[in-house]
């Protein structure tokens, strides 16, 4: 009985969270509740949409509301891998010269690293490590990064002159991508009133670190029956047109299928979907609810989908009907 008012208490947090964030942002309610699933599954965000539609706000207000220690990289074509990793400086200690590390922004809880496309491959790669191992690594020493850490992304979608597209390798490494629309007329009036409005919302903190590693470890225990465990994996494997049962639609449109990390992250975010809606049960929604933000970003389309203006999502809804 106390763990489950202990379960039920950590759910009403993470919803009074979602509430909270709501005051600091207009609408993108989808968004603010798959960025928070994304964190309670200890995973890395890319967030796409045009310029203006309150992408770093939204960083900036999570942050507060879960009490974590906020930094901003702007991605910039000059960037180099040291101003976002630290770098070893020569320091005077006792008369003599010694190196001592300058740690750089990546250390913080939250990192937003801002418009990331507009960086060089090499200031891009410095970020892989602490996404996928929670560590940096400058010259022989390996540092831990604190916790709990994540990197949430910023790239715009329609401007492609100076900026550097992100290898496979590291799209992999976000757990989700989201898809930031543009607001309707009245969430678009509501965005004029609140930046007209010379008194900034109160932003009150919720949760915290602790809480937050806490909250991951019990959604952890949560079991998945088999056939929605099947039914994640299907989703994956079927995107490889090499595969037996692959539907006609991969073999025509996919070029590359998406990575063992697709599957994890689905089961992942699908625990974490389920808990936050009350349940220790994992369904088949729960999976649909996260396969495409765990898929369209580790799936590479061919000239063919190009031509027929068949988008990535299209592909996923129509292998989601085929797996069932």
């Amino acid at each position: 009985m106390e763990m489950k008012n202990e379960i039920n208490s950590m759910i009403e947090k993470i919803h009074r969270c979602e509430e909270e964030i709501g005051k600091g942002i207009i609408g993108q309610k989808d968004i603010v509740r798959q960025v928070m699933i994304a964190i309670l599954s200890d995973g890395n965000i890319l967030l796409e949409g045009v310029p203006g539609l309150g992408k770093t706000q939204l960083v900036k207000t999570i942050s507060k509301v879960l009490q974590m220690d906020f930094k901003r990289i702007q991605f910039t074509p000059d960037l180099m891998p040291s101003d976002v990793t630290g770098t070893n400086l020569i320091v005077k200690k006792d008369g003599q010269n010694t190196f001592e590390f300058q740690r750089g922004p990546i250390f913080a809880n939250m990192v937003l690293a801002d418009e990331i496309n507009r960086a060089t491959p090499k200031t891009q790669a410095a970020l892989l490590e602490a996404m996928q191992e929670k560590t940096v690594t400058v010259g022989q020493e390996t540092y831990s990064l604190p916790k709990p850490f994540m990197v949430l992304a910023t790239q715009n979608p329609i401007e492609n002159e100076g900026t550097y597209p992100l290898p496979e390798a590291q799209l992999d490494r976000f757990l989700l991508k989201l898809k930031v629309e543009f607001p309707n007329i009245d969430e678009l009036k509501d965005i004029v009133n609140l930046t007209l409005n010379p008194k900034e919302p109160e932003i009150n903190p919720i949760l915290n670190g602790d809480e937050i590693l806490t909250i991951r470890e019990q959604i952890k225990l949560m079991p998945v029956a088999e056939p929605v465990m099947d039914y994640a994996l299907k989703l994956v494997v079927y995107t490889h047109k090499d595969a037996q049962g692959a539907p006609e639609i991969t073999k025509k449109y996919i070029d590359t299928g998406a990575s063992p990390r697709a599957a994890q992250a689905i089961i992942k975010t699908a625990k974490v979907r389920a808990f936050m809606e009350g349940r220790y049960n994992v369904s088949f929604e729960d999976v649909n609810y996260v396969a495409i933000p765990a898929l369209r970003h580790r799936i590479i389309t061919n000239f063919d989908a190009l031509s027929d203006m068949v988008s990535v999502e299209d592909i996923i809804q129509k292998i989601m009907l085929e797996s069932k």
